[in-house]
């Protein structure tokens, strides 16, 4: 292709010249080489499990568009659903996957996509729900005033996972030139919109949207990803020598992690809520609904994987989200609409999720103490490849009863949580192993 017919000409004369068969295999050559530029110690994994980790990085890579957008899905046929496409970057989808590539090592990979980030930022220093791939901001259910009052159309826990990941990335590769730029137009304003946006009364954040983008509350993820994110600004204001800032951020993250222990723990169920409401009067409104995200309470850094009230949490979501047909998997929540299939909630209830079910095993691999304890967590990584298109393709969510891919595929948070979770367990293996 070409955007003349001089240009078409040229490019067609160099394929006649070099011929399409060596084209084809400088092709491969390059991308076995990118796929395998990081070697991994794979421990015990099978080959299936080997093989689709190695085709997911590949699948990621598909989806990354040149100027750093993390695209969720390229996927049309969810059109006919929705009338809307999955090509947009949402900020929470994109540092889940950034996080996950540069655990695999492909830092040059994911830099793009905090300098997008950087430029998307408001003046206020939040990002919107989701944006194009060329930056301009994407379409939205999320109002800006309802029932006559302004509110902001975001979710909040995308701004703080950005910058979550970013601290995440400059950990582990030390590019201390990269992020410098992005200290004071992106880190800071972030961070001190996260102070500011917070229920003093509750010492949680204000409403939001949740991460599925389906209602507006106080959710436990959502606090659990502004703790994390203010944790990581204290981080590099520390690096930068800038101790006040520091001493802010670890106050209100602080702050957050208490209001997570005093308003979204019910003693009474033994278990973290997946949020709270609270009503024109002030009265909170707790919502008891088993919600997978509620992962978060670990994997963001706000409780040991261990803590007895974090366990009980994962093992009710274990217990009560477990698709119960022969397909197995963890659904989103009990009684998740999207896409749903059964009516019987007991048994199934919701579709099971690729990520969901990734989430249950991030936790199995996070508190296990001897190689024994490996085995549930190899067993949902093998379910994942169990249930994988022939192509290594991972789509969004299944059908309960017969295993048909449901919504858009490849979902790239999909790869993404396979890439991380099998990095999880590796170093797990190795270390219990040591």
């Amino acid at each position: 292709m070409g955007h003349n017919f001089q240009e078409a000409r040229k490019l067609n004369y160099y394929i006649l010249e070099k011929t399409p068969e060596r084209i084809i295999n400088e092709v491969a050559a390059y991308w076995r080489t990118w796929v395998n530029k990081n070697p991994v110690d794979l421990a015990d994994l099978p080959p299936e499990v080997v093989r689709l980790y190695k085709k997911s990085l590949l699948i990621v890579r598909t989806q990354i568009d040149r100027g750093g957008a993390i695209l969720a899905a390229n996927d049309s046929d969810v059109m006919l659903y929705n009338r809307d496409h999955y090509s947009y970057m949402w900020p929470r989808d994109g540092a889940l996957i950034a996080e996950a590539l540069s655990l695999a090592g492909y830092c040059e990979t994911v830099a793009p996509f905090f300098t997008f980030c950087n430029n998307s930022l408001t003046a206020d220093g939040y990002l919107l729900h989701k944006y194009n791939p060329d930056g301009s901001v994407g379409s939205s259910w999320h109002p800006w005033f309802k029932d006559g009052e302004a509110q902001l159309p975001i979710q909040e826990d995308e701004t703080a996972l950005v910058i979550y990941s970013l601290w995440e990335h400059y950990r582990r590769h030390k590019d201390l030139e990269f992020v410098q730029p992005l200290y004071r137009s992106l880190i800071k304003p972030a961070a001190d919109f996260m102070t500011i946006f917070i229920n003093e009364e509750l010492g949680l954040p204000m409403e939001s949207y949740d991460l599925w983008e389906e209602r507006r509350g106080i959710f436990t993820f959502t606090a659990c990803a502004v703790y994390a994110g203010l944790m990581a600004a204290a981080q590099f204001t520390r690096i930068f020598a800038d101790e006040e800032k520091a001493s802010k951020y670890e106050l209100a993250a602080a702050t957050v992690k208490n209001g997570i222990m005093k308003h979204l723990y019910d003693n009474q169920l033994g278990r973290f809520l997946r949020g709270i409401y609270v009503s024109r009067d002030g009265t909170v409104i707790p919502d008891k609904t088993l919600e997978s995200s509620l992962y978060s309470l670990f994997a963001f850094g706000v409780f040991p994987p261990n803590d007895p009230r974090v366990a009980a949490t994962m093992q009710a979501l274990a217990d009560g989200l477990w698709v119960k047909t022969d397909i197995g998997g963890i659904a989103r929540y009990t009684g998740d609409y999207y896409f749903r299939k059964s009516d019987d909630l007991a048994n199934v209830p919701g579709n099971p999720w690729f990520i969901c079910t990734l989430w249950l095993a991030q936790w199995q691999i996070a508190v296990a103490g001897n190689l024994e304890d490996l085995k549930h967590p190899l067993e949902k990584l093998k379910w994942v490849v169990k249930h994988a298109f022939r192509s290594g393709v991972l789509p969004e969510q299944l059908h309960p009863y017969t295993g048909e891919a449901l919504s858009v595929a490849p979902l790239t948070w999909s790869h993404g949580t396979f890439i991380y979770t099998v990095l999880k367990y590796v170093d797990k293996y190795n270390s219990l192993e040591r």
